[in-house]
């Protein structure tokens, strides 16, 4: 099966450019998209052969994420254990034989002022993953907001301490892996050097100042088995470009 992983910085935004080529040409089963900023119904955007699910913010024109799937689930719960449920951030859908998370993790903010609220989001991620993978295979994919470590990101040593490499965010990451969660591209790939986000400012894109904070993380029975990871850094029309992943289910 083939994922793709994608935050668009506003759905309707990327439809104006090359969405529907690259959504075409990819011919993912699933489609996962982050920072959607629409409700449902605000785009008009209905690929034949897939279900479309939506978790649109309460607050207008903010977050959302979105599932664009071949294979129609067996369940769908939005949120974590019923919290988190207000910015759209999270989409579960579970299959019989795995589970798939669509994640938009909440920047921790200039001066790390919403790092509190980033703490709690992801202990209670961890927890929640923790108790899905005891059940059956879990993929957990999306924008997760974090460059983990200093190979992640181009200026490390000036970024320590920021939103996105701060010690705080880059631990919870650590603890997710510790757990037993696998960095798909990180494990197959140990020394490359490739990134999933670019500031606007100062051509970092065209400079390839980068960060990768777009992830398939696997549960620890997928990430012992084979599969592809991708990161499709010449694709254009966001700040961020699309991650993706190959693997047998």
């Amino acid at each position: 099966m083939k994922f793709v992983s994608w935050n668009v910085n506003g759905f309707r935004a990327i439809l104006g450019k090359n969405f529907r080529e690259v959504f075409d040409n990819m011919n993912a089963d699933f489609f996962c998209l982050q920072e959607i900023k629409m409700l449902e119904g605000q785009a008009d955007f209905s690929p034949d052969d897939y279900h479309a699910i939506y978790n649109s913010a309460e607050r207008k024109g903010y977050s959302g994420t979105a599932i664009f799937t071949k294979h129609k689930p067996e369940n769908i719960v939005f949120g974590i254990n019923n919290k988190h449920t207000d910015e759209g951030r999270v989409i579960l859908l579970e299959y019989k034989d795995f589970y798939l998370i669509n994640c938009y993790v909440p920047n921790a903010q200039p001066g790390l002022k919403r790092i509190e609220y980033r703490m709690e989001f992801e202990d209670d991620m961890r927890a929640y993953l923790s108790t899905l993978k005891k059940n059956k295979p879990t993929i957990y994919c999306g924008d997760l907001n974090v460059a983990h470590e200093e190979i992640d990101i181009k200026n490390a040593k000036s970024n320590i301490g920021n939103p996105g490499f701060s010690y705080e965010e880059r631990g919870k990451m650590t603890e997710l892996l510790d757990s037993g969660f696998v960095d798909s591209f990180r494990q197959q790939y140990p020394e490359t050097i490739k990134y999933s986000w670019w500031s606007y400012r100062g051509n970092a894109r065209k400079n390839n100042t980068g960060w990768r904070i777009d992830y398939f993380l696997l549960s620890p029975d997928l990430g012992d088995s084979g599969y592809d990871a991708y990161i499709y850094d010449d694709i254009l029309g966001s700040d961020h470009c699309p991650v993706g992943l190959e693997i047998s289910l």
